[in-house]
């Protein structure tokens, strides 16, 4: 019963640290704006894409992240500097993208056998998991093994907050449209410039975060 109680407590764990760094409700305006000029079905299809890459990216991060970053040499500074100019530049061109341009005026030309990758690329690294999210998988999954659960019902424990945060940023964008319908013009629009605005300030956070690390790491070298 006791492992029962504290598998449950972890699924809350990771759901909860995951989420608050998603946050899928606040990507709706950035996706319907990505994928302007795309269909009903299109964006049903990519919903279903992007939750699943979240996922995968997640649960690799989790489990074998680290090692990853080992065998490329690469520490967790780098990637937060690299991943947070990528979204501050993605931050930036949808403030200053025109009512009318959306986002991705070439979203009408997609083709059905682009969708996995313009479901993987921009569209889920780095607009809905990003080195913040990521940083945050990799230090769940280094930290949890001291939980005092067994490992079966650890790994299932973390592969289920994983699936809810999945299954959240699907219905929120399979009903991307509704949303936005619920919101209208206006309301859409503000949420967009807003979300964009925070999109823009958390790479700078997160570029920040990587370089005083790396600079800390200069100094006391």
């Amino acid at each position: 019963m006791t492992q029962l109680v504290l598998a449950f407590k972890l699924v809350a764990l990771v759901f909860a640290a995951l989420v608050a760094i998603l946050n899928p409700p606040a990507s709706v305006p950035i996706f319907l704006a990505s994928t302007a000029g795309c269909s009903t079905d299109m964006r049903k299809a990519l919903a279903w894409r992007i939750a699943l890459n979240v996922f995968i990216i997640l649960v690799a991060s989790m489990f074998v992240g680290s090692y990853i970053l080992d065998f490329f040499g690469l520490s967790l500074p780098i990637v937060q500097v690299g991943g947070g100019l990528l979204i501050t530049s993605i931050g930036w061109s949808l403030l200053q993208q025109r009512e009318e341009g959306a986002t991705a005026p070439s979203a009408t030309t997609w083709r059905p056998e682009e969708l996995a990758t313009r479901a993987f690329y921009p569209l889920t690294l780095p607009l809905t998991v990003g080195p913040g999210s990521i940083s945050v998988a990799l230090t769940l999954g280094a930290n949890t093994s001291e939980t005092g659960i067994n490992r079966v019902a650890l790994t299932v424990a973390m592969v289920t907050g994983v699936a809810l945060i999945s299954l959240s940023v699907y219905l929120c964008y399979r009903f991307a449209e509704n949303i936005a319908h619920m919101l209208g013009q206006t309301g859409t629009s503000v949420f967009l410039r807003l979300s964009s605005f925070i999109a823009l300030c958390i790479g700078v956070q997160i570029t920040w975060n990587g370089v005083s690390t790396l600079l800390k790491s200069l100094l006391k070298g």
